[in-house]
């Protein structure tokens, strides 16, 4: 664990501007994610999606690592959301390559932390850049995708996990991970640089899976029946580990604590729950929590800011013909 305030002071001045690559806009991003034909009101990515409810079970087990409120042993409520990838909001469930879970936690008035997780434990790349080059190839077909991984060797950590991974019959039954490193902060000012997971309780296997629904659909039947359970467990950084990279994995020998279960007792359509106006930025944090210098993190604030500023313009602007037509 690092004194945050030394590394500060004895912090060489590094020129930003010879290292940079390529600015790209929040504005582009989207405009990418959304393509041709927006579908109002709904995020431009992971648009389809239900709301959860819950709350974190905290062991205390992080306390001496982080002096945010809600690793202090006890239970902390949160609003949630499961999702999968793409821009439409009925797409099939079980055609998305990916699935995520966020999580927003309201400790007080003022102190607030959203995470947004994904199913898989690295990025792809390690600059907003050649995200978007790698957003752009993806829609342009299975051969140009193939020819930008070729050219990107920093995403061999990537194509390793899809190589083994296998989508599961439910979100209960998925490992979400932070993907992007965090710092916990202490009250003496010690940071200790984490990535974290989600790790499920239940093995779900996806055989008889079918319907353009089939995930929400199994999800709100098991919750109808029985809470849901993942472990929240954080993996230290050491020395070695470069916490501003999210395209490198970090080995498995590395600490793993778990801070305690995060559990799920409730499911809500989420045009109908809270969760809708929910914008998970992943950068919004906690006293005792604070975001690395990884580029990849700040892209997706940007993006996820710009996303919401769209679609709560879509649905005031709804809400205003709504009335006229009264």
């Amino acid at each position: 664990m690092k004194n945050r305030y030394l590394v500060l002071l004895l912090a060489p001045m590094v020129s930003a501007a010879a290292q940079e690559p390529p600015k790209v806009t929040a504005q582009q991003f989207v405009n990418l994610q959304q393509g041709e034909a927006a579908h109002g009101g709904f995020r431009r990515a992971h648009a389809k999606g239900i709301c959860v409810t819950g709350e974190f079970r905290s062991n205390g087990q992080l306390a001496t690592y982080s002096e945010a409120a809600l690793f202090e042993q006890g239970v902390t409520p949160f609003i949630g959301r499961f999702s999968v990838a793409g821009n439409n909001p009925t797409a099939p469930d079980l055609k998305a390559p990916v699935r995520s879970l966020a999580l927003s936690f309201a400790m007080s008035s003022t102190e607030q932390w959203r995470i947004a997780m994904n199913t898989p434990p690295v990025m792809a790349v390690k600059d907003p850049h050649t995200f978007y080059q790698q957003i752009q190839a993806i829609q342009a077909g299975p051969k140009a995708i193939q020819a930008f991984f070729a050219e990107h060797p920093e995403s061999s950590n990537f194509l390793s996990w899809k190589a083994q991974y296998q989508p599961t019959g439910s979100f209960a039954a998925e490992t979400y991970n932070s993907i992007n490193a965090f710092y916990l902060i202490n009250s003496e000012g010690n940071e200790q640089a984490v990535r974290w997971a989600m790790q499920p309780k239940v093995f779900v296997p996806a055989d008889n899976l079918e319907g353009v629904d089939a995930l929400h659909e199994e999800i709100t039947n098991r919750v109808a029946k029985e809470d849901i359970v993942f472990d929240w467990s954080f993996t230290l950084a050491n020395e070695e580990d470069d916490e501003n990279n999210p395209a490198k994995a970090w080995p498995a020998s590395r600490e793993q604590i778990t801070a305690g279960q995060v559990v799920i007792t409730a499911v809500t359509p989420q045009l109908q729950g809270e969760c809708h106006g929910i914008n998970y930025d992943p950068l919004v944090l906690p006293t005792g929590i604070e975001a690395t210098r990884d580029p990849i993190l700040r892209a997706r604030s940007a993006a996820y800011a710009e996303s919401y500023r769209r679609r709560a313009k879509e649905a005031l602007m709804g809400e205003l013909q709504g009335q006229g037509n009264e």
